[in-house]
């Protein structure tokens, strides 16, 4: 069993990171010319049909669009997740397992509501089980359907993967909701096969709904990450599992705002009607820009090539210095450099490279040596190109 993390009832909403970011720099001024490597933002060309798409003169706007999406969407999505995910489409049925979202930050806000419906007085109260560090939509989250919130650890030890299922039986029996992101932001590991099925099957044990963020799962340096899919094929069965993707990543198009959900029937016919109620549809022209999308596999496979360029640029320049490994997954360097709102300060005002204080993403949890599981580091993305990317670590790497 692992020492139970402390919660955080004293805990209101947790800040954006990138706010606190603004804050910690706004007075400063850049040393020279500013390269941002603070935000995990895509610099490269999403496919160049997709401004073809939605400029089209027949493109509709004048519709309110579907909840559900449209048939060419969901059959995009389906015939993807058969080709990532061996055997899925056997489980997932297209028309009633498969939601576009407006970006999965929104949704996986909202998917708390749908675990946790609201209750007068809750009694035991719920449990949320979130990694330490973590995305803040998953905390806030949390807040809002008034859960208890814990804060598990994620430490390298254990490949920078919380112990969910190691936590106490009593905690385990309270909760409704855990969080998980693999591959991770922002160390970049992932989960394995047995851990994802272990956490499955404790879900199912439990009674609680598992929602796996996998929105960097198409950015890996050697081998596919496994899904959570993969876990719930060997299983067959969806019970407890919603899964998100993302195309803000995978094809470089975080301004579409566009992705979707799958899983369990039960909970995505809750998700869809609540979504129905109080969430914004994507548009008919970018479900139809985003039907192409999950069906190109050129514009993924060359992010990923450039992306291997990036980590290779990193560990020649960087080497054994900072606590540098080569994540498995994702497009982030989590390096330790003792204080990571100093280094981030230094960095600003003597190179002009912006980069995001570990602690930002961190939850602050005594169990924890140093007090936060972040603090020491700073998270790093890159984003840019090879030539940009080595001048910014180059940069780094002489002022650290």
């Amino acid at each position: 069993m692992t020492k139970q993390p402390r919660s955080t009832d004293d805990v209101l909403w947790p800040g954006s990171a990138f706010a606190r970011l603004r804050d910690l720099l706004k007075d400063l001024k850049p040393g020279t010319d500013p390269l941002d490597l603070a935000i995990g933002e895509p610099q490269f060309a999403p496919p160049s049909f997709v401004a073809e798409v939605m400029g089209a003169g027949d493109a509709d706007y004048r519709p309110y669009p579907p909840v559900n999406g449209t048939d060419e969407f969901r059959k995009a999505v389906h015939a993807w997740l058969a080709r990532r995910y061996e055997g899925s489409d056997a489980l997932i049925d297209p028309d009633t397992q498969i939601m576009p979202v407006c970006g999965t930050r929104e949704a996986l806000f909202l998917v708390a509501q749908v675990a946790i419906p609201p209750t007068p007085s809750p009694d035991p109260r719920p449990v949320v089980l979130i990694p330490n560090p973590f995305y803040q939509p998953y905390g806030a989250a949390a807040v809002a359907v008034r859960a208890e919130v814990i804060y598990v650890p994620a430490p390298a030890e254990n490949n920078f993967l919380p112990d969910f299922t190691g936590l106490p039986e009593e905690t385990l029996s309270r909760t409704r909701l855990v969080y998980l992101c693999t591959p991770v932001n922002p160390q970049g590991s992932v989960a394995s096969f047995d851990y994802l099925s272990n956490l499955l099957q404790a879900a199912r044990q439990y009674d609680f709904t598992l929602v796996v963020d996998e929105c960097y799962a198409e950015i890996y340096d050697t081998d596919p990450p496994p899904g959570a899919l993969d876990a719930a094929i060997q299983s067959g069965s969806l019970d407890n599992l919603l899964i998100f993707h993302s195309l803000s990543k995978r094809s470089n198009l975080a301004g579409l705002r566009s992705g979707f959900c799958a899983g369990d029937i039960k909970l995505m016919q809750r998700f869809r009607s609540l979504r129905l109620l109080g969430s914004p549809q994507m548009p008919l022209p970018a479900l139809s820009a985003s039907a192409r999308v999950w069906a190109d596999e050129t514009c993924p496979q060359e992010n990923r090539e450039r992306y291997r360029a990036n980590l290779d640029c990193a560990e020649r320049i960087i080497g054994n210095r900072f606590g540098f490994y080569r994540p498995s997954g994702g497009f982030f360097l989590w390096l330790d450099v003792g204080d990571g709102e100093h280094a981030a300060r230094t960095l600003w005002t003597q190179a002009g490279v912006r980069v995001l204080p570990g602690r930002y993403l961190s939850q602050d949890d005594p169990t924890v040596s140093g007090g936060n599981p972040g603090a020491s580091y700073i998270r790093v993305a890159l984003v840019h190109d090879e030539k940009t990317t080595a001048e910014a670590l180059t940069r780094l790497a002489q002022t650290l």
